[in-house]
């Protein structure tokens, strides 16, 4: 199933909604970065965070318990047989503070260790107001432009970024490089968004901003891809086109595909061939399932004929 979301707020698929919120109360107070100074308490609380806003949405949760983390952030079939899209792709927005303050609201969720300084009480955010909290950069986005062959396989991809870092003095700062690893699996639908939380710059008074790749397909010189679908467009003479022809089209995976097309190829005809479009991973069933291609035909017309053939035309079609 991949990343357990349940056994993160230590409860069980059978929870409600009420022992989902008390697990995710409970446990974003233990643990928050601010109230919490042990090792690994950031990357823990951000965990709590993400299982608690896919737990907390009926949707996702419904997602995710029939498919597993990968059909929730690759997205799934919507279900009917006449409807061949998918469903979005979920990613975790990467904010777990905004994830905490949206459950607590305006309340203040520490009363248990509210400690008074000069008739102000002290809530570890700056003071009641706030105060002196930092605020996180705009998050920054990079096209990840893939050809379909890496796309259909899966590919691991090294982005190289360079970055202001802090220095150990806290005030000044150097650039450095740092290399973030994409793992694309395959299928991965064009828009899908990896989000690598706080990789921007950093700086003495702001959070460092999310970095987010959104995946572009490059063009390709066979393929189209519409969802799972491969569009091929074939050029067939019309001759061909009126009776009959067979249509070779080597695959991403180095195949040849022969398909014998035995219709009138009309205008705006197409032919499906089952099972031949795009690769996609199933996190249920661990095993891959396909979308189909599509062939659509470019018709070319003779630029001259001889008295003689346009003789045989009109014997044979008028």
């Amino acid at each position: 199933m991949g990343i357990d979301y349940y056994a993160i707020l230590d409860i069980t698929p059978s929870s409600g909604d009420d022992e989902i919120k008390k697990a995710f109360r409970k446990l974003s107070l233990k643990f928050h970065p601010e109230r919490n100074e042990d090792e690994g308490t950031v990357d823990r609380f951000k965990q709590i965070a993400e299982a608690y806003d896919v737990l907390s949405n009926n949707k996702r949760k419904a997602v995710y318990d029939q498919f597993g983390e990968e059909g929730l952030k690759q997205g799934v079939p919507r279900g009917a047989d006449e409807d061949p899209t998918w469903t979005e792709g979920y990613s975790f927005h990467g904010d777990a503070f905004r994830v905490f303050h949206e459950f607590f609201g305006g309340t203040n969720p520490f009363n248990e260790w509210y400690d008074r300084r000069d008739g102000e009480l002290d809530m570890g955010f700056g003071g009641v107001h706030g105060r002196g909290r930092k605020k996180q950069d705009t998050p920054i986005e990079r096209d990840l432009m893939l050809n379909l062959e890496e796309i259909f396989h899966g590919c691991i991809k090294k982005m190289k970024i360079s970055r202001r870092v802090m220095n150990e003095d806290g005030h000044t700062s150097s650039i450095r490089d740092k290399i973030l690893t994409i793992t694309v699996k395959p299928g991965w639908r064009a828009g899908t968004r990896i989000t690598f939380p706080k990789e921007g710059d950093q700086g003495p008074n702001t959070i460092p901003a999310d970095i987010i790749f959104v995946l572009k397909d490059k063009p390709h010189t066979r393929f189209e891809r519409k969802g799972i679908d491969l569009i091929h467009t074939a050029n067939v003479q019309l001759g061909e086109a009126l009776t009959g022809c067979n249509v070779k089209i080597e695959t991403l995976d180095n195949r040849e595909l022969n398909i014998p097309v035995n219709d009138i190829i009309k205008p705006g005809y197409e032919k499906r061939v089952l099972g031949e479009g795009m690769m996609i991973s199933n996190a249920k069933e661990g095993t891959k399932q396909g979308g189909d291609l599509y062939i659509r035909f470019n018709i070319i017309f003779p630029q001259s004929l001889t008295p003689e053939k346009k003789q045989l035309i009109k014997a044979a079609l008028l």
